[in-house]
């Protein structure tokens, strides 16, 4: 699927909308003639809140004539399997389990990591985790992750 960016003005009403409701706009993603909102809260996004967005969501894109053509509109959580992403999240949820998909010096690889934090600066921010299997801390270039899952412990 290809995704379109969304110019920033929409974009920061789509924030405006989300952050009404008490939610968060995590990503969006349009494509495939799909626009995908993905909302966050402290506390869990209900069914409700994705309702509610929703409904202010298909006001909003009407009034800005949004979509050369038909469209579905989207809007969920992330889930407990959400993606991280930025350092927010891995500073939000440390603690927690996460599946990363990392490039490092033998290549690429996908480990299990317990987050533990950030290390660095904005430019040269670290990832600290630690080895689900071997408890071995290491701290691991942001710019090295392809991506990162948290993993549910049930």
């Amino acid at each position: 699927m290809t995704t379109t960016t969304l110019d920033q003005k929409l974009r920061q009403e789509l924030e405006a909308a989300a952050a009404r409701s008490g939610c968060e706009l995590l990503d969006v993603q349009f494509g495939g003639g799909v626009l995908r909102v993905v909302l966050d809260r402290e506390g869990g996004v209900t069914l409700e809140h994705c309702e509610a967005v929703s409904r202010e969501l298909s006001a909003l894109l009407d009034v800005e004539d949004f979509g050369a053509g038909r469209y579905t509109l989207e809007v969920s959580s992330p889930g407990l399997d959400r993606p991280l992403y930025g350092l927010d999240d891995y500073e939000r949820f440390a603690g927690s389990l996460a599946k990363v998909t990392w490039r490092g010096e033998a290549g690429k690889r996908t480990d299990l990591l317990r987050l533990e934090g950030v290390a660095g600066g904005t430019d040269d921010a670290k990832i600290v985790v630690t080895d689900a299997d071997t408890s071995r801390r290491v701290e691991i270039p942001l710019a090295s992750i392809e991506t990162a899952r948290l993993e549910p412990e049930l």
